[in-house]
């Protein structure tokens, strides 16, 4: 009788120790932390990607779920100057009331000042100036977004610039041009780069600067007939 309460008690026991589950191994702190890094730079693409689209409200969402409103994609794109890259003004204006930097410039060294005052997005170009963009940074060709602006033909980003930013009208890029020689260089000497060399003339650019060969803005009207580009040139002293 003795011997089978002892058997009966050992097998009870060992029953007993075999129903007892095996605890729950924890989520290693590391794991747990790659996945959080992971959701976040999810959001952060989600957001660039939003931004490109325009969809002002799938942004201002992500924004308010956590999404970095400066985080970068492959190409060094901020949500904001992904959104400026296709002219999305009211998408620019969202990001830059949530704090977005307008002054970060990608891989090819864009940022939203410098991109919407060679393209001539007026609105977004605004909407950088009143952010107080920092005008002193260049392009990859070394040059301000007054340049470009002038080169193409974008009289009323050339006003803007000329009258409401401190930009250098007599800033010399790596090819050695000023704007007012891209104008007259690159343009095509009608109306709209006619209207350009006046207001650069009226702000102060140096009609006398040569390009690396010695080429004034005025020989260079000369030597393409820009016949009403010469008579400006020439009234500014050239």
């Amino acid at each position: 009788m003795y011997r089978f309460l002892v058997s009966f008690l050992v097998v009870a026991m060992l029953s007993g120790c075999a129903s007892i589950s095996a605890p729950t191994q924890p989520v290693p702190v590391e794991t747990e932390f790659k996945d959080k890094k992971v959701d976040a730079m999810d959001l952060d693409q989600q957001l660039i990607s939003s931004a490109q689209k325009g969809d002002t409200a799938n942004v201002l969402k992500l924004l308010r779920e956590g999404a970095d409103v400066n985080a970068t994609d492959e190409r060094g794109r901020t949500a904001v100057m992904a959104a400026t890259y296709n002219n999305k003004a009211d998408t620019v204006k969202a990001l830059i009331e949530h704090g977005a930097d307008i002054n970060i410039r990608d891989h090819n060294l864009n940022n939203v000042f410098l991109y919407a005052g060679a393209e001539g997005f007026l609105d977004i170009l605004r909407l950088a100036i009143d952010a107080k963009a920092n005008t002193k940074l260049t392009n990859r060709f070394g040059g301000t977004a007054l340049i470009p602006a002038s080169e193409r033909g974008h009289v009323e980003v050339v006003e803007e610039l000329l009258a409401r930013t401190d930009v250098d009208v007599n800033h010399i890029n790596n090819l050695h041009w000023t704007a007012l020689l891209e104008a007259v260089i690159l343009g095509n000497g009608g109306e709209h780069h006619q209207r350009i060399v006046q207001l650069l003339v009226d702000h102060g650019a140096d009609v006398h600067i040569a390009d690396r060969e010695g080429v004034t803005p005025l020989q260079h009207a000369q030597r393409r007939g820009y016949r009403d580009i010469e008579r400006i040139l020439k009234e500014a002293g050239a």
